[in-house]
């Protein structure tokens, strides 16, 4: 038992040192006037069948500045090599091989549209070698493609990325195959479609490299969480604080325009972002930056608004006259319009020059009034009748006045004593004062409430615009998906993943 082990264990490494002696005798017949210059085929005319296949294992990134897709594959690439066959009895049952790349011919499979000047492989792998002939080799790639940049409804959009190659002949690889156990996902692009074509370019001859290309195309959508929570969602909320502006006093404006001007230079900000983002085009506008120039546009046309509201709400009439057509509009129908009641009180009608007189300033006819009632009520009778029975007194001066009416009393007290009438004038003179100052503080106040109004109708005028234009805009963003089928009259989805 002690030398059984030993001699089992000699057989063991004997049996090892053969193979590996029949393996490189193998080779050594093989390569035995091999030369790896030379295309394996038999006639000069003759086409040799090249199969490609693609597997992605992680999309790295898409970016869209420098329109660059970057990726990285296995790429499978099988052909036949008549001269490279043997009899597996013949060298110890060995039936497959493993060579260095560089002793064998390959096919010369490039990434034609590569941007980084890297055309092949990024590790050369061994190729593997089967006694009928066919040859396997997988090499991994990073690769760095152009990929064309549709930014018309950025970020909610979706690419056509391909990867363009071309070799000698081959079959048609129907898609881009992905190993989920070696996959990693992107976290913004799902793929949606990965198909492959073989296009003939009859333009040239079979013997030119042009004939024949094979493409991979990688449809991928945009995953657009990431601009939503970080550029949409806090540009919406800056923009919406625009429309709270109308809030403020009518007379504010300097506030008013300070919030405007603040939330446009902050739209200005996010629209700098996203130049940074995507590419320098002028062949279309992106949905977001759409929408920012859309909210820009509102809040422009808010602050013009509110400079209009200041000029309404300041003016007097040392600088403008209100005509009457002006106040029935405004203060009118523009309040039964908004749902309010008039701001004008018909009951009161007055000799004012501006025409109705407004329902907050009817208490200066009710002062005029009362005035005038003072005036007429103060009979003789009542003044003087307990002095004249005192005193026996049986007619007076004041019997002969007539009181009948206001006119007639000044006249009638103008006669009998002339410093009544100085006192009156001056008592007329103050009212005719205080009667000027209420109706210039009655226009003063009809042009703020022209204002007011002016404030109201564009507060649910801009809120309708802000809201119907942010939800059109994005509803057409969200409508944007990548189609069922990749390509047109097609009813094949090649695969999704």
């Amino acid at each position: 038992m002690s030398t059984g082990g030993p001699k089992e264990k000699n057989g063991h490494v004997a049996l090892a040192v053969v193979q590996c002696n029949e393996e490189s005798k193998l080779i050594g017949d093989l390569f035995k006037g091999y030369n790896k210059n030379i295309r394996p085929v038999v006639h000069p005319e003759d086409k040799l069948e090249v199969q490609i296949k693609l597997t992605l294992t992680n999309l790295i990134s898409l970016n869209e500045k420098e329109e660059t897709l970057t990726t990285n594959v296995w790429i499978e690439i099988q052909w036949s090599d008549y001269r490279l066959t043997w009899n597996a009895s013949d060298y110890y049952g060995i039936s497959l091989i493993r060579v260095p790349y560089n002793t064998v011919w390959l096919p010369d499979i490039v990434l034609e549209n590569n941007i980084d000047g890297k055309f092949d492989v990024a590790y050369y792998a061994n190729v593997l070698i089967d006694n009928t002939g066919w040859m396997y080799w997988l090499p991994p790639a990073i690769y760095r493609s152009t990929c064309a940049i549709e930014i018309t409804y950025f970020p909610f959009d979706y690419q056509n990325c391909t990867l363009g190659f071309r070799c000698e002949n081959g079959e048609t690889i129907e898609w881009v195959d992905i190993d989920p156990e070696a996959f990693t996902e992107n976290g913004e692009w799902a793929i949606v479609h990965r198909p492959a074509r073989k296009r003939i370019n009859t333009r040239y001859s079979p013997d030119d490299l042009e004939y024949q290309e094979i493409t991979f195309n990688l449809i991928i959508q945009r995953k657009p969480l990431f601009y939503v929570i970080n550029i949409i969602l806090p540009c919406s909320l800056i923009s919406s604080l625009v429309v709270l502006a109308y809030f403020l006093p009518a007379q504010a404006g300097g506030q008013k325009l300070t919030v405007s001007i603040s939330v446009l230079l902050a739209q200005t900000v996010f629209l700098f972002l996203i130049a940074q983002k995507i590419p320098e085009t002028s062949l279309s506008v992106p949905l977001i930056g759409k929408y920012l120039i859309f909210v820009m546009s509102v809040t422009t046309l808010i602050a013009t608004n509110q400079i209009v509201v200041l000029n309404f709400s300041l003016r007097s009439p040392n600088t403008h006259t209100m005509s009457h057509s002006i106040k029935h509009l405004f203060l009118e129908m523009v309040p039964r319009f908004l749902g309010m009641s008039p701001l004008v009180d018909d009951s009161e009608v007055t000799t004012e020059v501006n025409g109705v007189r407004e329902r907050r300033r009817s208490s200066f006819g009710l002062m005029q009034r009362a005035e005038e009632y003072v005036l007429k009520q103060p009979r003789s009778e009542m003044m003087f009748d307990k002095q004249r029975e005192r005193h026996g007194l049986t007619r007076s001066i004041v019997d002969n006045m007539d009181v009948s009416s206001t006119a007639n009393l000044y006249k009638s007290l103008a006669q009998a004593a002339p410093e009544i009438k100085q006192c009156v004038d001056a008592c007329n003179f103050i009212a005719e004062s205080t009667r000027q100052q209420n109706n210039i503080g009655s226009e003063i106040e009809s042009w703020v409430l022209i204002g007011k109004m002016i404030d109201k109708v564009c507060f649910w005028a801009a809120m309708l615009l802000f809201i119907i234009g942010t939800v059109w805009i994005f509803l057409t963003g969200h409508f944007n998906r990548a189609p069922d089928f990749p390509f047109p009259g097609q009813s094949k989805k090649y695969a999704p993943a």
